[in-house]
């Protein structure tokens, strides 16, 4: 990463950048409308069936659990982690998150995704918590498409920035996300993103506008190979200016330096009143290492990269393998 984001004080609660320090009273304001909500969905709240898009489709039965499960939040990555390689969910991974939800543990998705990806999963798992989007640049209420928190970047440095990039790789692929919309001016359906595969982009064509409104994420796609000057470049020339982090070899994300998968899950885990040692987390990817770090168990797949692993207290099988069901029966739920 370009740079660090966060810092751990002597409770091992995350401080909050100075730029973010009236974010402490959005933490209160989000703990209402949750309670509000959660009061008013939590009897006809239906947990719907997978579809067939989603995974194979199964009848829910809930298990036997503790009565008191060994962590109170349990965040999870998407691509690489909960999504198989096919791009589906294991019907294991589903009926875990449905009993530990049963169990009265709190499961939140925390991805790299904008939330149009998020909403049909968080559908078929059950859930009515808060979602993690863009690594942490915004936190958003599923249930009212209502914004918590965003943590853009100023559109005139994404402009310098997609500059200085395409200087030694002009055929460099440029995606921005804005408020869950995808602008580019150019699209190579070689050269996607998990978003690609279900929806399009809103608008192709010259991005002078976008530039003139804050940018929620850029990416940068390109083959490996010619993708990782061009990342080193960016983070080296725009320190401290810009946070670029990786989840697939072909893509740099450039974000907001003060977003971190760990800062918004200590954000999100506030908000619940929960302490960093009641927290579990599972990911994979290079983006995944803040909040490995900051949950009171950190869990890798066993197909994770090397960042992520160092990160992790603990490994599970992989993405293919419902690592996450084993993650969650084992450590949460005692099984």
């Amino acid at each position: 990463m370009a740079t660090e984001t966060t810092a751990e004080n002597g409770s091992g609660l995350l401080e909050l950048p100075a730029e973010l320090a009236d974010s402490e009273t959005a933490v209160d304001e989000a703990l209402r409308m949750l309670e509000a909500l959660e009061r008013s969905s939590a009897e006809d709240a239906p947990v719907e069936e997978p579809t067939q898009e989603a995974g194979p489709s199964e009848t829910r039965a809930v298990a036997e659990v503790p009565s008191v499960p060994s962590y109170d939040l349990i965040a999870v990555d998407l691509d690489g982690t909960l999504i198989r390689s096919d791009r589906r969910l294991n019907k294991r991974d589903i009926k875990a998150i449905h009993d530990a939800t049963a169990a009265g543990v709190r499961v939140v998705i925390c991805t790299a995704r904008p939330p149009r990806t998020v909403r049909e999963i968080y559908r078929v798992l059950g859930l009515n918590t808060l979602m993690v989007n863009y690594n942490g640049a915004m936190i958003r209420q599923p249930a009212t498409s209502e914004n918590l928190l965003h943590l853009p970047l100023p559109g005139e440095l994404v402009r310098e920035v997609v500059e200085v990039a395409r200087e030694d790789e002009p055929d460099l692929i440029v995606n921005i996300e804005v408020q869950d919309k995808w602008y580019t001016d150019r699209f190579d359906p070689e050269l996607t993103t998990a978003t690609a595969a279900t929806h399009p982009p809103d608008v192709v064509g010259p991005l002078d506008e976008v530039y003139g409104q804050p940018v929620t994420k850029l990416m940068l796609l390109a083959e490996p190979e010619r993708l990782g000057p061009v990342r080193a470049k960016v983070a080296r020339q725009f320190r401290n200016r810009v946070t670029v982090v990786m989840s697939d070899e072909h893509m740099a994300q450039v974000v907001n330096p003060a977003v971190d998968k760990g800062f918004a899950l200590a954000w999100v885990a506030g908000c619940y009143r929960v302490t960093p040692d009641r927290v579990m987390a599972i990911g994979d990817a290079p983006n995944d290492a803040g909040m490995l770090r900051w949950a009171g168990l950190g869990v890798a797949v066993d197909n994770a990269w090397r960042e992520a692993m160092d990160a992790a207290d603990v490994m599970v099988p992989s993405n293919d393998e419902s690592g996450v069901a084993a993650a969650i029966r084992r450590y949460a739920l005692g099984e």
